[in-house]
């Protein structure tokens, strides 16, 4: 169902997209508005994973707990072993990229290695590794350059609307510049929520233990909305890759948040941990920032 439903909603933002080009250049101006999503989203394709990683000045480490974490649940995931970077961060946090399962990286903070024990952190690895595994990367990706574009064509429709000298054309105009980056947004946030609940779900059953993950997450919640991520103020477009909101944003499950409420997917994990009870016991964090 969230598969159909992420497929709705791309086929709905690039449908936007040309629906902008044609009212800017008709039929001919459509063709060119979804020429150049495609180009951007290529681009996207083959580079967006080093910039983010570049961004948020990733650390790569071929050995080590967190490595070693990754490696056995790849092996459970039956999936190629990601490459898996440490960002030196205070805030707790976690993020996946890459434009394919061949091509995949998993990225957790200091902050996460410093409040979570071993239990909670495979649980957030696992989730990781359900993004890399749905290709989630590649969709949020995509989501997220249409978005973009969508906004930049919007801006172009005041000055050079289709028709906009007929009687309505100028208000039609502005309509589509205010309204349409509103309703692309709203997309990708949409997106982006079905995708984490997808990866909780798929996340949970890597691991083996769902209460893992509503306890990581619980965690992160109390604790990542008081813990400046000052790279992530900077580019809030990468806001949505997180585990959690590296911004500061409360906890509403609403039309303009990229996340679903905490609240919501511990209540989805509590319930799927109660049609299979994890025998996994709590352990304490053996390792506080260790590499």
């Amino acid at each position: 169902m969230s598969t159909m439903k992420t497929f709705v909603l791309l086929a709905a933002m690039t449908a936007l997209f040309g629906g902008i080009g044609m009212m800017l250049g008709g039929q001919q101006g459509m063709v060119i508005a979804l020429i150049f999503a495609a180009a951007m989203n290529v681009g996207s394709w083959w580079f967006s994973d080093k910039m983010v990683l570049r961004l948020y000045g990733a650390k790569l480490i071929e050995s080590g707990p967190i490595y070693d974490m990754t490696y056995e649940l790849v092996q459970r995931a039956n999936m190629p072993m990601p490459r898996v970077y440490i960002i030196e961060n205070a805030q707790p946090n976690a993020f996946a990229t890459g434009r394919n399962p061949q091509n995949g990286a998993v990225a957790v903070t200091t902050g996460i290695m410093n409040i979570l024990n071993e239990r909670e952190l495979r649980g957030v690895i696992a989730h990781e590794l359900a993004h890399i595994k749905n290709r989630d990367t590649l969709t949020m990706t995509i989501t997220a350059t249409i978005a973009g574009a969508v906004s930049m064509l919007a801006n172009f429709a005041m000055f050079f609307g289709h028709d906009r000298d007929r009687p309505g054309g100028m208000l039609a105009s502005i309509a589509v510049m205010i309204l349409a980056p509103l309703a692309a947004s709203l997309v990708q946030m949409t997106i982006s929520r079905v995708r984490e609940y997808s990866a909780d779900k798929d996340g949970a059953a890597i691991c083996g233990d769902p209460m893992a993950l509503a306890s990581a997450l619980e965690k992160l919640d109390s604790i990542a909305g008081n813990v400046d991520n000052h790279v992530a103020e900077q580019n809030p477009a990468t806001a949505h890759m997180f585990i959690v909101n590296p911004l500061h944003m409360r906890k509403m499950d609403n039309l303009f948040s990229t996340h679903p409420s905490t609240e919501n997917r511990v209540s989805a994990l509590r319930k799927m941990a109660k049609s299979a009870p994890s025998a996994r016991k709590t352990e304490q964090n053996p390792w506080r920032r260790a590499v």
